[in-house]
């Protein structure tokens, strides 16, 4: 048998992956080689077997029939899963990719015009631009366009994604590009450092000493020349200030020859560069500044793309989008945590819930037959078990269930789509007055919100003067719809007619809403109306009878609350809602901001739940010798205090190594004689027992020894 290569041996020993804790498989368990069939059909009556061997109980044809049903519907909700995230992740680099083409093209814009004006000065020849020393000494012939982005983002990782679509734009228009990061612009590397990179990009082959002319050389060439070369340096703040003054003070002076531009991310002020970079760097620079679109602007797009509009047929929760809200708010406020903390919630929803694979229906065009389809080829157990729903259960909900899940789930799609329409209504009043789609969204899908009844709709307006904010709890204001609201009340008539106009195309499809939205616009264009636009009308009550615009707006504000009322139903207000609206926010609790530490502590003491093993909890053995080392290290560290004897640890550990092939011996079940596993050598068992400390030591759960007690280390434990 051939042996390893050592090469093959050191790439398995590097591959580090995700931490799990694993289960070692028994000796004889891959001593026989099986078909796939054999070897799940025999894992399933192991599994199903109890802990006393009964011949009678191995015979259940049922449960395996069941059995790979349940795994038929786990490969449908991956499907479905990968099939959702795949449109919702294609629609937010659309959307992101959208918002930042207009800086886009002002960038390349502005490139376009800083190497006709630097062509515009002097056109040398390739025998000029090979020269060692420039061909001008002026002062105005030294300076390298730079263009400062401020991107205005709490961290960096939201940046990573802009500049590397800028470079695309920039690269698919004849531009040359190399980017340049704050590890490159390091004391470290120095200029050095930065020229070898910046040729490594450009250059197909790298000379041994960087040096500027190498690059003059290389654009000399035919396909190079006639082209400006953009250096992009996506994190000005974390470069080294004199590296970076010394890489510009030497390309600056060959400007004329090479067209080198600088295009430099800024996150917190314009005023970065001049603290950064000296009087003379900065003499040595032409500078324009651009802004990038604010973070709240670029998540009021997303919210709308992926949340207001069913873009995938997934949505969330109130509970789910106040923590998500405040989570993007409180914390590091990166789009990239948001798009992170809701892809969490999506896997966790196909995950949970048995019947999320019918979301799919919700993408296809001909939604009925794929639910029919689909609905049909389920057990009756499931059946059953979908309208056992909480959704379709309780006696408060206004809108019953019926007996058919097709025309439940029409229905349910039905109403979204309302529910979208009314909701981007209100954000096109609201967005007048400062209200962020986020905010207004929260109240939108709020439940205890919602009502049918005129009474209530009464006492809840009669409340929004309180001034609560919205959370997740019962009772909290519609502040946010009544600003909007508001907003209509005293809005301009030039805006009111450009907001009816948004109405028009919101509304596409409701005929009878859409003919009252077209009966206020032709209000607004008759000459009585517009003889009232020119005079400026003071503010005014609710109760203000004066004629002119005071009962046009009115009629506005009106009809806006009267389609919110009717339609603005919530998702968990709906029949089967449990189906594509994911709602257990202590999940997202617990995997974005809880104790991580606390939940691996848990699962190596509590390793046999985790993997369903039943091997080792047989004959009362309390930690098993199959388990994972670490797993095994935890366990035996329960029984020390806040300190523990490295020499007494390791005995134990040696111990429940050791006994794992006499207790194979006595509990064989085989007939034949069995033999017992042969002892592992003492070096073997040390060098397991360091690995596994030290991946304590690396999870956080132990604290290694010191130099006056080099004997002990200390445990630290997390809850009880």
């Amino acid at each position: 048998m051939a042996t390893p290569s050592r090469e093959a041996s050191l790439t398995a020993a590097n591959n580090i992956q995700p931490f799990f804790v694993l289960h070692k498989a028994s000796a004889g368990a891959s001593a026989s080689v099986s078909s796939p069939a054999t070897s799940r059909a025999r894992r399933r009556i192991e599994v199903s077997q109890p802990l006393s061997p009964n011949p009678k109980s191995a015979k259940r044809p049922r449960d395996d029939e069941e059995e790979v049903d349940i795994e038929l519907y786990e490969h449908l909700r991956l499907e479905a899963f990968n099939c959702t995230w795949s449109k919702i992740q294609s629609t937010i680099n659309e959307v992101l990719r959208g918002i930042n083409l207009k800086l886009f093209d002002q960038v390349l814009r502005w490139v376009q015009e800083s190497f006709s004006t630097i062509r515009s000065i002097m056109r040398p020849c390739p025998a000029e631009i090979q020269q060692p020393y420039p061909l001008l000494t002026d002062v105005i012939c030294r300076k390298i366009p730079t263009t400062f982005v401020l991107t205005k983002n709490a961290e960096f990782v939201d940046d990573v994604t802009t500049f590397r679509d800028l470079m695309d734009h920039l690269e698919s228009n004849g531009c040359h590009l190399a980017k340049l990061s704050a590890t490159e612009l390091s004391a470290k590397n120095g200029v050095g450092g930065c020229l070898r990179s910046l040729l490594r990009q450009l250059l197909s082959d790298v000379p041994d000493v960087a040096d500027v002319s190498a690059l003059a050389s290389w654009y000399c060439k035919g396909d190079n020349y006639d082209q400006p070369i953009i250096i992009i340096i996506d994190d000005l703040e974390q470069c080294s200030g004199d590296v970076l003054g010394e890489l510009v003070m030497t390309l600056s002076e060959w400007v004329i020859k090479i067209p080198i531009f600088f295009v430099m991310g800024i996150a917190t002020t314009l005023d970065a560069p001049r603290k950064l970079l000296s009087s003379e760097a900065l003499q040595r620079l032409d500078p324009c500044k651009l802004t990038l679109g604010s973070p709240s602007d670029r998540m009021n797009a997303l919210v709308e793309a992926i949340l207001v509009k069913p873009c995938a047929g997934f949505c969330i929760s109130h509970e789910v989008a106040v923590f998500l809200r405040n989570y993007f708010f409180r914390h590091d406020g990166t789009i990239t945590s948001f798009i992170s903390a809701l892809k969490l919630a999506c896997s966790k929803h196909f995950s949970v819930e048995p019947l999320s694979f019918l979301c799919m229906g919700m993408l296809e065009e001909d939604s009925e037959n794929f639910w029919h389809d689909k609905f049909g080829a389920l057990p009756v157990g499931i059946q059953k078990q979908a309208f056992g729903l909480p959704s379709c259960t309780r006696e408060y909900n206004s809108i019953k269930p019926g007996n058919n899940l097709v025309e439940g789930l029409s229905e349910l799609m039905k109403l979204q789509k309302d529910w979208s329409s009314v909701l981007s209504c209100l954000y096109e009043a609201g967005r007048h007055g400062k209200v962020q789609l986020l905010d207004i969204f929260c109240e939108a899908i709020n439940p205890d919100l919602h009502t049918r009844n005129d009474s209530n709709n009464e006492l809840l307006m009669s409340k929004l003067t309180s001034g609560n904010l919205s959370s997740g709890k019962s009772g909290a204001g519609r502040r946010c719809i009544a600003q909007a609201l508001d907003t209509v009340r005293y809005m301009p008539m030039e805006t009111l007619f450009h907001v009816l106009e948004v109405w028009s195309i919101h509304l596409e499809g409701m005929n009878e809403i859409i003919a009252k939205v077209k009966e206020l616009q032709s209000t607004t264009t008759s000459a009585d109306c517009v003889i009232t636009t020119k005079d400026k009308w003071p503010r005014r009550s609710t109760n203000s009878t004066a004629i002119g615009t005071v009962p046009l707006n009115d009629k506005a504000t009106m009809l806006l609350d009267d389609i919110t009322r009717k339609l603005l139903v919530p998702v968990e207000c709906l029949p089967f809602h449990e189906i594509i609206c994911f709602k257990n926010v202590g999940v997202l609790q617990s995997a974005l901001i809880g104790n991580p530490r606390k939940m691996v502590q848990l699962d190596l003491l509590k390793s046999q739940s985790r993997l369903n093993c039943s091997c080792c909890s047989r004959n009362g053995i309390a930690v098993s010798a199959s388990l994972h080392d670490t797993s095994v290290m935890c366990n035996l560290a329960q029984e020390y205090g806040d300190v523990i004897n490295l020499h007494d640890w390791y005995l134990s550990f040696d111990g429940i190594i050791n006994s794992k092939g006499k207790n194979k011996l006595v509990g064989s079940p085989s007939k034949k004689k069995s033999k017992a596993t042969p002892q592992q050598s003492e070096a073997m068992i040390q060098a397991r027992f360091c690995r596994a400390v030290t991946e304590l030591q690396i999870t956080g759960l132990l604290r290694m020894p010191s130099k006056r007690r080099p004997d002990l280390v200390q445990r630290i434990a997390f809850g009880p």
